[in-house]
């Protein structure tokens, strides 16, 4: 397998566009309503399906029916789902979005069964097997912490896998413990305020520069409109957003981070890896969900 995404896994119920919550039992009719595999481990493997990377993904779900609909969705993806796991009496984590008419996304979420993810759940070979690993979600996937996980993680590393790493929450404890699995992958892409609480730093480049001395070989933090900031051994390079109409923000930073490994996978330098995710988020963000504007993803490896 070319791709292994290892973590999160949601289903996402969105709508568009959400003004307020109707007083009472009243209803307000709306555009659009969609139901989404999401989740740093999920979004991200349906989106390198669909740039045409063989991909497998790893996680925890419920024996309920949000799990079923979630490997059903997965897989008409085209992605593997034979390492997701099924917790039976846990829920399947899920999410109800109402997207505001400027794309922002307030969430009401329940974690579910990513709590129970443990290194006892994930097979030593799919790692192994990978040419890229992407932990998904590391600060809410507590059995991963755990040092056979990341002697896992080095043996991987040290055969020639690529260790990627992107972030779900922004609570700032759950950001700390996180920072502990940084000497074991290569890349970092956090958002601009995970950046800042898993570093402590009062700016995004100090904080890039903390984050990345701590062992990746690079750190790339997504700054929404204002692109994304790479940080690695040749110092600081900006990478600028694309000027794009926002419908919805959800999973953007999931599609920079698999245009980023398709990037890599496909022998580009760190910067053009960022473009192509880059890229692959302006095209997310034009429509409802985490795997809006997929069609035509493989043709942006062309030509960008």
């Amino acid at each position: 397998m070319t791709v292994v995404t290892l973590g999160v896994h949601i289903v996402d119920v969105l709508a568009r566009p959400v003004e307020s919550i109707p007083a009472g039992q009243d209803t307000h009719l709306l555009e659009q309503i969609r139901v989404t595999a999401a989740g740093a481990a999920a979004a991200t493997a349906v989106d390198l399906a669909a740039l045409g990377l063989p991909v497998a993904s790893v996680g925890a779900i419920g024996d309920d029916e949000l799990g079923d609909l979630l490997v059903m969705i997965m897989e008409r993806r085209g992605v593997d789902v034979t390492g997701i796991v099924r917790k039976p009496g846990e829920q399947t984590a899920a999410s109800i979005l109402p997207i505001r008419p400027d794309g922002g996304r307030p969430s009401f979420h329940v974690p579910g069964a990513n709590l129970g993810l443990s290194t006892a759940d994930v097979a030593r070979e799919t790692v192994l097997g990978a040419r890229v690993v992407h932990l998904g979600g590391m600060d809410v996937t507590w059995g991963l912490y755990d040092p056979a996980f990341f002697a896992l993680l080095d043996e991987a590393r040290a055969a020639g896998t690529i260790v990627t790493m992107d972030l779900l929450s922004n609570m700032p404890d759950l950001m700390q413990g996180a920072r502990g699995f940084l000497p074991h992958v290569d890349y970092l892409l956090p958002n601009e305020e995970q950046a800042l609480l898993m570093s402590g730093a009062a700016g995004v480049e100090e904080a890039a520069l903390s984050l990345l001395a701590d062992g990746p070989s690079a750190v790339l933090v997504t700054l929404g409109a204002d692109g994304s900031l790479i940080a690695d051994a040749e110092g600081l390079t900006r990478v600028p957003a694309l000027d794009v109409p926002v419908v919805d923000t959800t999973g953007c930073g999931d599609a920079y981070c698999a245009g980023f490994i398709a990037g890599l996978v496909d022998g580009r330098d760190v910067a053009g890896a960022a473009r192509l995710g880059t890229a692959l988020a302006a095209r997310v963000a034009g429509g409802l969900g985490s795997d809006a504007g997929l069609d035509g993803a493989r043709e942006l490896r062309d030509e960008k």
